[in-house]
């Protein structure tokens, strides 16, 4: 299906320019909110976990990172071991989370307006897939 990264590209880019508008309200951005997002959802999380999710290098997670903490939306938790730096929310960061979480979804909603609930169930269903078969590649090519 030629044209298909074309078209992402087309949604992507306002989309993410509609998330920095509507995240720049509380001083965050896209790649801020990711970070955010990742432990709200999976827990405490080391930063090479989130690295390897989003697939993005670690120094620029701990660059973010360290703007997060700066802002006390996320802490520093032991880890398994002294080197491993392990980060959870903090009050401030769960309530950020809640604040953005319901703008995003009012966003969501009203950009899928009018879209039958099959073909968004497809959509759902088949970036995960696009993004599995993307990092296989990438796995393939580096052996």
């Amino acid at each position: 299906m030629q044209g298909f990264f074309q078209r992402y590209l087309l949604l992507y880019r306002p989309l993410t320019s509609k998330l920095n508008e509507l995240l720049g309200e509380y001083e965050l951005s896209y790649s801020l909110w990711q970070i955010i997002f990742h432990v709200k959802n999976n827990g405490p999380s080391t930063l090479a976990a989130i690295s390897d999710y989003f697939n993005i290098e670690r120094p620029s997670v701990t660059r973010a990172v360290q703007r997060l903490e700066e802002k006390q939306i996320i802490e520093q938790i032991p880890g398994r071991n002294k080197r491993e730096k392990m980060i959870q929310l903090t009050e401030l960061g769960e309530d950020v989370y809640l604040s953005c979480r319901e703008q995003i979804t009012t966003l969501e909603n009203s950009v899928m307006k009018d879209i039958p609930k099959e073909e968004l169930n497809a959509a759902y269903e088949v970036l995960p897939k696009i993004r599995e078969n993307m990092i296989l590649r990438a796995g393939e090519q580096n052996e």
